[in-house]
């Protein structure tokens, strides 16, 4: 199933509600939660809106977004990528959602790790600490695994939603070894070449990089949370543009990671948003269906399905319908999709081009999402 362009009447949008929504771009990038956005609306496979507004770069040079930038869509890539290929490998017979994952990874069944299963990494209830800078101990895919599987867990595994990379870098491992490829070439089998995208890539060729929005200055921000722990790391000082932002895809796995790395435009985001909506590439209808209902069983913390946030309020997409989910991505970047409203929403920036600290994205998020519902409402 691909997407189509045709007139915001055609895709059940209203093009008052659609002028407004241009105007809180405007207002984003004039109140600096961001430098330049593209954004796009599709109901199924039409799409009503596609814009793009403000500047890819500022510095060091200025370039203007337009409706094919590329951006770095950091942990939305757990969405766009890990997820697609887990569910194409689980439904392939290769692993049960409730496995130990010691059966794939062995290694990481020491204690209580033996405990956490596919489900728990998928549903973010493994355990695992949110964040660590393990590039400082690890510049390999195997120093990296062997880094996660020393990590103590945070919490026991199943008791609560702690929202985590280091557990879908262990999932992206377990994955690599039940496909016998890398989590790259996984992501090209299962999306980008099934779907013909053109522009959804990890390690963009320096050919494509002007068409790339730049992030941050070097890894300024996990610069300052790692401290005197990175005293003497090689650490990168130029404005990062075509690169991933993020420290442990770049560091420790060299631009290809489960967890971040994947770059594409809003079209082919919104491309990937429609298999949601039409079971086909993905999956069977009940496959979809398991991936965005609860699957906290019992754990304390917010919804989460098989990957995705699922609608709650205090979320991005609040605004939205109640079967409706999404994900964020720290460079700035979201994908939404309602169900019900038969809706795609796509909101790529490049805020962390003001600085990793810069967080007026998630207001912006608030207010654009209720926007876009409003846009889509009879």
């Amino acid at each position: 199933m691909q997407l189509r362009v045709d007139s915001a009447a055609e895709a059940g949008l209203r093009p008052d509600r659609l002028r407004d929504l241009e105007a809180l771009l405007e207002e984003g990038i004039a109140e600096g939660a961001f430098p330049g956005a593209v954004a796009l609306i599709a109901r199924g496979d039409v799409v009503g809106w596609h814009v793009a507004r403000g500047e890819a770069e500022v510095t060091p040079s200025r370039r203007p977004a337009v409706l094919d930038t590329v951006f770095d869509l950091a942990s939305v890539t757990k969405v766009a990528g890990a997820l697609p290929v887990a569910l194409s490998l689980w439904q392939q017979g290769r692993f049960v959602l409730d496995d130990p994952v010691r059966s794939v990874i062995p290694e990481f069944g020491a204690g209580t790790r033996g405990a956490v299963t596919f489900r728990h990494l998928l549903v973010h209830t493994s355990g695992l600490p949110a964040w660590k800078a393990l590039y400082l101990e690890a510049s390999s895919a195997e120093e990296m695994l062997a880094a996660v599987c020393r990590t103590p867990l945070a919490a026991p595994p199943g008791t609560t939603v702690e929202y985590s990379d280091l557990g879908i870098l262990l999932l992206g491992a377990a994955l690599e070894r039940l496909g016998g490829r890398g989590i790259d070439a996984l992501v090209h089998e299962v999306i980008v070449r099934p779907l013909g995208l053109r522009d959804t890539m990890y390690t963009p060729p320096e050919t494509l990089r002007p068409r790339c929005a730049a992030t941050e200055a070097g890894n300024a921000y996990e610069r300052e949370k790692v401290g005197a722990d990175g005293a003497g790391f090689p650490w990168r000082e130029h404005v990062l543009c075509g690169e991933v932002h993020d420290g442990n895809a770049h560091y420790g796995l060299h631009g290809i990671a489960p967890h971040a790395g994947l770059f594409s435009t809003a079209w082919e985001v919104a491309t990937i948003g429609l298999q949601w909506l039409r079971p086909g590439i993905l999956g069977r209808e009940d496959t979809l269906r398991e991936a965005t209902t609860d699957q906290r069983r019992g754990a304390a913390g917010y919804p989460r399905g098989l990957g995705w946030v699922l609608r709650h309020d205090g979320t991005f997409f609040e605004a939205l319908g109640p079967r409706s989910f999404g994900h964020t991505g720290f460079t700035g970047t979201s994908l939404a999709v309602d169900p019900d409203a038969d809706l795609i929403v796509v909101l790529l920036t490049n805020r962390v081009h003001f600085g990793g600290a810069n967080t007026k994205i998630q207001e912006f998020r608030l207010r654009f999402h209720a926007a876009a519902g409003r846009a889509a409402s009879p």
